[in-house]
C-alpha cells in the first residue's frame, strides 16, 4: 500500500524501493502469525499492486508485465482489477486495440460483480479512450461494451461521439 501512495504522488524512486520490500516479505511470511484478513494475499496480489504503482507512474510496459501476472482466477473481483489495470496499460503504451480486446474481457470477469470501484475502472478507462479519439477500436470496444453491460449501464455522458 506504501508503494501505491507513492506511485500516485509521482515518486517513482520511493516506490520502487517500497515494492523491492515488499517483494521480499512474502519470504519471511509465517502464515500461523498472520491475521485472517491478510491470509488472501499472494503472489497475483502482489502483482496486481506492482501492476497499479507502474500504471500509476507511467511505466506502462512494466504494468504490462505485472497485471499479466496478476490473474489468480480464484479472486474474480481482484482478477476484474488486474485486467483493467492492464487494459489501462496497453492504452497507456499506445496499443489500442488490445487495451478494448482486455478491457472486454475485464467485462466479462466483471459482469457478475456490483462494486462502485469496479464502475470507478471502467470510467476511468472509459475516459482514457476519449482521449485517443473515434478510432475503429474504439468504436467497437463501446459497440461490444454495450452489448455486455446492456444500454441502461451506459449514460450519454460514457457514449461513444
Amino acid at each position: 500500500m506504501e508503494a501505491r501512495a507513492l506511485a500516485r504522488t509521482g515518486d517513482v524512486r520511493a516506490c520502487e524501493a517500497a515494492l523491492s520490500s515488499a517483494t521480499k516479505a512474502p519470504e519471511s511470511r509465517s502464515n500461523d502469525d498472520e491475521p485472517e484478513w491478510i491470509t488472501y494475499f499472494d503472489e497475483a496480489e502482489l502483482a496486481a499492486e506492482a501492476a497499479h504503482c507502474f500504471r500509476d507512474v507511467n511505466s506502462a510496459r512494466q504494468a504490462v508485465a505485472h497485471a499479466e501476472n496478476a490473474m489468480s482466477g480464484s479472486h474474480v473481483r481482484s482478477d476484474f482489477f488486474a485486467t483493467m489495470v492492464l487494459a489501462d496499460a496497453h492504452l497507456r503504451a499506445g496499443d489500442v486495440e488490445e487495451a478494448c480486446r482486455v478491457a472486454l474481457d475485464a467485462l466479462d470477469l466483471g459482469e457478475q460483480l456490483k462494486s462502485a470501484r469496479c464502475v470507478s475502472y471502467l470510467a476511468e478507462f472509459r475516459q482514457r479512450l476519449t482521449r485517443i479519439g473515434p478510432t475503429a477500436a474504439v468504436r467497437d470496444f463501446h459497440e461490444q461494451e454495450t452489448g455486455v453491460l446492456g444500454p441502461g449501464l451506459i449514460t450519454s455522458e460514457d457514449s461513444p461521439q
